[in-house]
């Protein structure tokens, strides 16, 4: 075990805290390990009727993996290693979404990445006023993992492709119809609902008793100004090419101005990335689990991450900072559609 992962009880409610809050618990390979031991534990456990995810810290329940790390793995050429690091991953993410008993997770401040891959599998998924949830793996040569397409193919697809695409946080009630979240609380409602949480643990029917305890706070959640505005713009993403897509948001940026952000936005995103966020979505749409996608994610990641865009990306996004990655190719007309395809089939 790791003192990156606390493990607790409250009554029959078993609770996963990630311990890294100055990191905003980005995820590593100790951090799973520890969390697939304890979920197995419980499994067959009688003494824990409901297992609830949350982060430590102020600033955010998980910012992802540490794709620093895999990035210095793939420069020293320890592939398998990074392999590895998936691997665990995403088996991770699929116990929690056939877990046979209820997972709750506290979506609070930042969920972004692997964040979405422990938190999005969970029965019950609750945000707060100050989540904001992201997959930016477009900005750093890689694509949208950790299964979340299961959830994003479920949703329509010209939102789908734009969240992708964009990688930009959105606030919580774009989460909920996105399907990343369920129901929006307050902050600092939390210990209170935890406390809730438990007593319904322990009841004959403990899923239907958690149900109970959250309805109530499943109202209005309020503007939702990133949906809205690709509702607008959904006919320009109801083509097949991305370019086409780019083309049709800048004929409307002059008259819509989040047409033009979009097209402004998702243009400096890694052109191998934008094809394989388009491939994968449309591809997860026919699969009928998360376990289905995550298999997908996991071939998917071993042809990336061996690609120079993908350290490229976590240079210029988090190692110099400069924001200012060399792509390659540099341009959509130069991205090999086939091989992507072929990565996706397992070909």
């Amino acid at each position: 075990m790791t003192e990156e992962i606390l493990i607790s009880k409250a009554g029959q409610l078993g609770i996963v805290e990630l311990n890294r809050p100055r990191a905003i618990n980005a995820l590593t390979v100790p951090m799973f390990e520890a969390i697939e031991k304890t979920l197995d534990a419980w499994r067959d456990d009688e003494s824990i009727r409901a297992v609830l995810f949350r982060g430590a810290g102020e600033k955010g329940f998980c910012a992802g993996g540490d794709v620093r790390a895999t990035r210095n793995l793939m420069l020293s050429e320890r592939f398998e290693d990074a392999a590895r690091f998936f691997d665990l991953e995403y088996r991770v993410d699929g116990l929690i979404a056939a877990y046979p008993k209820p997972i709750i997770a506290f979506q609070d401040g930042i969920v972004m990445g692997g964040g979405i891959g422990l938190s999005g599998h969970a029965r019950f998924r609750i945000a707060t006023e100050r989540s904001r949830f992201a997959m930016p793996e477009a900005a750093i040569g890689f694509f949208c993992d950790v299964g979340s397409n299961f959830i994003l193919s479920r949703q329509a697809r010209h939102r789908a492709l734009a969240f992708e695409f964009a990688g930009e946080p959105v606030g919580a009630a774009d989460a909920v119809m996105l399907r990343l979240t369920d129901i929006v609380v307050s902050s600092a409602s939390l210990d209170a609902l935890t406390d809730e949480i438990a007593l319904a643990a322990a009841d004959k029917d403990p899923e239907h008793a958690i149900a109970g305890v959250l309805t109530p706070h499943a109202g209005d959640i309020g503007p939702i100004p990133f949906c809205e505005g690709v509702d607008r713009l959904a006919n320009c993403f109801a083509v097949e090419d991305v370019g086409q897509m780019l083309h049709a948001l800048k004929a409307r940026a002059a008259e819509d101005e989040f047409a033009a952000h979009l097209h402004e936005v998702i243009g400096k995103r890694c052109p191998t990335s934008l094809d394989a966020n388009r491939q994968a979505l449309d591809a997860s749409r026919s699969m009928k689990s998360a376990r289905e996608v995550l298999a997908l994610d996991y071939r998917l990641a071993v042809y990336l991450t061996r690609r120079s865009d993908f350290a490229e990306g976590v240079r210029a996004v988090l190692v110099d900072k400069d924001h200012s990655p060399a792509w390659s190719p540099a341009d959509l007309s130069g991205v090999d559609g086939p091989a992507i395809a072929a990565a996706i089939a397992g070909e």
